[in-house]
């Protein structure tokens, strides 16, 4: 993997409760499922995300040395597997996946809208953050590569740092827009759709989620981040998340009756 004003998740950035025949997709939590489940649901959703990514990355690099090629691949299995995780885990815990959509969350709701309570961000965010580091390892055992290997990919030019900025705010602005919209039924397809296109469209290849950036400084492989770059990244990834939450706020403000 999406202000106080801004959506009302995935995402209200979880919008208002869809109807019943909507299953809820990022940021819109379902609010009877117990938070054990809910747990478990972003920690497996995130280990599978980041063992996709890796994978692919690892399988894309063991076929073909050509480095479009590699990335075509990486993305392509990204999308799919984004897709169908959304599809199958939102009606659990809105498969957020991402400390920032699941901050972004919380911070709308605490400005009024629906969304994660800080009992919930406390139990999310681990989860999350073990699932990552949870697929790059299971990537690794499947293709034969150490366990645990520090990546050696550093990611730390400026342009980089921006790149995360610019996705994570447009990941954000998607999703938060999407609730707003009371169109979040649309959230599988857009987002891993969205995710895809960063991948080529900016210059980081759009990580946009902390914790899959820590996830993924534990593979030496394709798809790895070297540790001394994921502070940055994830300091982008945040104001990334700001910046969204401001556009969604001003993009989808409320219209007002005509006097």
């Amino acid at each position: 993997m999406t202000a106080a004003e801004a959506a009302p998740p995935a995402e209200s950035a979880t919008a208002p409760p869809a109807p019943e025949s909507v299953d809820p997709a990022p940021g819109a939590t379902a609010p009877r499922t117990p938070l054990v489940a809910r747990a478990s649901a972003e920690l497996i959703g995130t280990a599978l995300l980041v063992a996709v990514v890796v994978g692919s990355g690892i399988q894309a690099t063991e076929l073909t040395k050509d480095v479009g090629l590699q990335l075509l691949a990486n993305s392509t299995a990204t999308v799919f597997g984004l897709g169908i995780l959304i599809l199958l885990l939102g009606p659990v815990s809105g498969a957020h996946f991402n400390p920032v959509v699941t901050l972004a969350e919380w911070w709308t709701a605490r400005r009024g809208g629906a969304g994660v309570t800080p009992r919930e961000v406390a139990v999310y965010l681990p989860a999350q953050i073990v699932g990552a580091i949870a697929g790059a390892i299971l990537a690794d055992a499947m293709f034969g590569e150490p366990l645990v290997k520090w990546s050696t990919h550093d990611r730390s030019a400026g342009n980089l740092l921006l790149g995360e900025v610019v996705a994570t705010a447009g990941l954000i602005l998607l999703i938060f827009g999407l609730a707003r919209a009371h169109r979040l039924q649309f959230a599988p397809v857009a987002v891993a759709s969205y995710i895809g296109a960063a991948y080529w469209f900016t210059s980081s290849t759009s990580f946009a989620n902390p914790a899959v950036t820590i996830g993924r400084a534990f593979t030496d492989t394709f798809a790895g981040i070297a540790p001394g770059s994921v502070p940055g990244f994830i300091g982008m990834q945040l104001v990334g998340g700001i910046v969204g939450l401001a556009l969604v706020a001003l993009v989808f403000m409320p219209g007002r009756s005509a006097e």
